[in-house]
């Protein structure tokens, strides 16, 4: 199945695109994929099936939008429902991905994120902050609306 392993990397690229990704990532993700069926003669066939559909196709060389059509039309495939599934963990829990998207990874083990940086999202927006400016006064509660106890 080496051979298909281009055409799953154009399906991951496809599927998950980010420009500034080198191929590493969705090699490694194509590898995980391809080794997690070796002793999984459906999930193998699935797979060999719809990706040798989708080369003899010309997959490969279509254009960003014309991929996207293409799986929109699979979307409901098993074959493609497991790239899915194992791409989704497989591609986002990769060390260089993390690095690429500026996740510093799990803090628990350093006490949290409280304390290490919790509020240095320099990429968002400054929030909105604005002051209540609602009635000063207690609102009494209808007898009806108290809770009984």
């Amino acid at each position: 199945m080496t051979d298909l392993k281009a055409v799953l990397v154009r399906v991951l690229r496809a599927a998950y695109p980010h420009e500034q990704f080198p191929d590493g990532p969705y090699e490694r993700t194509a590898d995980t994929i391809l080794a997690g069926v070796e002793d999984d003669l459906w999930h193998r066939v699935a797979l060999e099936s719809g990706l040798k559909s989708l080369q003899d196709s010309g997959f490969q060389d279509l254009s960003d939008q014309a991929t996207e059509a293409v799986l929109q039309e699979i979307a409901t495939a098993e074959f493609f429902a497991h790239i899915r599934g194992v791409a989704v963990v497989t591609l986002y829990n990769d060390h260089e991905v993390w690095e690429l998207l500026g996740y510093e990874g799990a803090s628990f083990d350093q006490g949290g994120y409280v304390n290490r940086g919790f509020n240095d999202l320099d990429w968002l927006p400054d929030p909105r902050v604005e002051e209540y400016d609602g009635p000063d006064e207690f609102v009494a509660v209808a007898d009806q609306d108290q809770p009984t106890v």
